[in-house]
């Protein structure tokens, strides 16, 4: 169920706006916290933008790795996705849990890089290198990454593009945050056919 995404059409893992889970790891420290506010930046080479706030251990360990991962994840994990969301990795009771992950049920897996961990039960996986933009990074928030790999489950995602329809299960649906504990999914797929210009 997982295939490789070419690194040019990877932004559209983002392009419909879903929540991500942005994982991180340095030094044996790991974490993962939600992110609704992502997009894709470039296609060759290609970029991703994700705000992470200032007060986050994801953004230390980023600022430290130079490396971060964004996971889309569906339906199946909304709950974890919102609780990863509302607390910091700084808050975990570390005699019961190892990190985060642990807290919250998140199984992790690596790809091309043995250090990132990759959220499992996601329908997409970004690797990125930071690509330090400091000014953004302390006035905005805003973190730039190069897409170093990219994979999506096949069973909705095939030949660049989300393949949605109205038989697509819910538990792969992607997540979509509005507010107050509020998510939208993706609906199934249309298309119009162009008009011709004036």
């Amino acid at each position: 169920m997982l295939a490789p995404v070419p690194l040019p059409k990877a932004y559209r893992l983002l392009n419909h706006g879903p929540t991500v889970l942005v994982s991180s790891a340095h030094c044996g420290v790991r974490n993962v916290m939600a992110a609704a506010w992502n997009m894709g930046l470039n296609y060759e080479p290609a970029l991703v933008s994700v705000v992470i706030d200032k007060a986050t251990l994801t953004r230390e360990l980023i600022e430290a790795s130079g490396k971060f991962a964004l996971n889309v994840p569906s339906r199946r994990t909304a709950a974890q996705t919102l609780a990863v969301g509302r607390v910091s990795g700084r808050d975990v009771d570390t005699t019961k849990y190892a990190d985060k992950f642990a807290a919250y049920g998140l199984n992790t897996f690596t790809g091309t890089d043995p250090q990132l961990p990759l959220v499992e039960d996601c329908v997409g996986w970004l690797e990125c290198t930071l690509v330090p933009e400091p000014r953004n990074q302390e006035r905005y928030d805003l973190f730039i990454g190069e897409v170093a790999a990219a994979w999506a489950d096949s069973r909705v995602f095939a030949n660049g593009h989300w393949t949605y329809d109205a038989d697509t299960p819910e538990e792969l649906q992607t997540l979509h945050y509005v507010a107050g504990g509020t998510f939208l999914t993706v609906g199934a797929a249309f298309e119009i056919a162009p008009t011709a210009t004036r």
